[in-house]
């Protein structure tokens, strides 16, 4: 995980103003350039954003001058964010955190929000297809070198026309300061206006926080799993499974000793501490 980041100059990112009423009512933004509507889980702010209007505030980033940091909020993150708080910072600093699993929209529509899942594969794909029109380029960061490349590669056959800045497998260790610098070097050269980063939560989450001041491009996002359901070494969850909150079935049964431990132990705290925050808010208004 980065830690450290060495001071960036005012000089190094120059952005650029525009005017609010260019953006839709349901995407006006703060001064950060997030989107106003939120709702709140274990004291995260989730972005209420149906997918296309989500797709929508990724596409324009780019014509608008923005720099976002682009998070997906599954129960694991959430869990892991409950519990540290430099990542809950990270997280509701971040332009948009997107639900990422369907019991996080079915917490959000408790509140009243009209949100939908908008999970990582699921928006990587969507929004490299329509950015193709924009002459959008992509940077993808993560994973072993096979399969950083097997995905850049898969993605330019399934759509053609696919602008690939670069790909970048990096070590697996913290990077050391003069490394943190060439990275970013490297990317700013490549002149790519979406960075996929692909590390697994909460490091990837800690990676965006870390790098976002150092790069120029316009959108960061965390994707995790993304890079291998779309590279082909894993088989993501047929439609409806996706669609019903029963994915995650599908994934413990392709990998059940990786994944058992992690879902049930996951699952369960995810519950404790919405409990415990409920019976909290219930003794404080007594």
């Amino acid at each position: 995980m980065v830690s450290s980041l060495p001071p960036v100059p005012d000089t190094a990112i120059q952005e650029t103003d525009h005017s609010i009423d260019q953006i839709p009512s349901y995407l006006r933004s703060t001064s950060s350039g997030s989107a106003t509507e939120k709702f709140s889980i274990l004291g995260i702010g989730v972005s209420s954003l149906r997918f296309d209007e989500a797709l929508k505030f990724l596409l324009d980033a780019p014509r608008l001058g923005r720099r976002l940091r682009v998070h997906f909020a599954a129960m694991h993150t959430l869990v892991n964010a409950a519990e540290d708080p430099i990542l809950a910072e990270d997280l509701n600093q971040a332009e948009a955190v997107l639900a990422d699993g369907m019991p996080i929209v079915w917490l959000g529509r408790l509140q009243g929000c009209q949100v939908e899942r908008c999970c990582g594969p699921d928006t990587m794909l969507a929004l490299i297809d329509r950015s193709r029109e924009q002459g959008s380029s992509h940077f993808f960061y993560g994973g072993e070198p096979a399969v950083v490349e097997d995905l850049a590669a898969s993605l330019a056959e399934k759509l053609p026309g696919l602008k690939v800045a670069g790909v970048y497998s990096p070590p697996f260790r913290p990077l050391k300061p003069d490394e943190i610098a060439t990275t970013a070097q490297m990317i700013n050269d490549s002149g790519a206006d979406y960075i996929w980063v692909g590390l697994g939560s909460p490091k990837q989450d800690a990676w965006l926080a870390s790098f976002r001041p150092l790069l120029r491009a316009p959108v960061l996002l965390a994707v995790g799993a993304a890079f291998d359901f779309h590279s082909g070494r894993k088989m993501r969850a047929p439609r409806w499974a996706q669609r019903s909150g029963c994915e995650w079935l599908f994934r413990l049964a392709t990998e059940p000793r990786r994944l058992a431990w992690r879902y049930a132990a996951t699952s369960l705290r995810f519950g404790q501490l919405l409990v415990s925050q409920r019976l909290r808010r219930l003794a404080a208004r007594t």
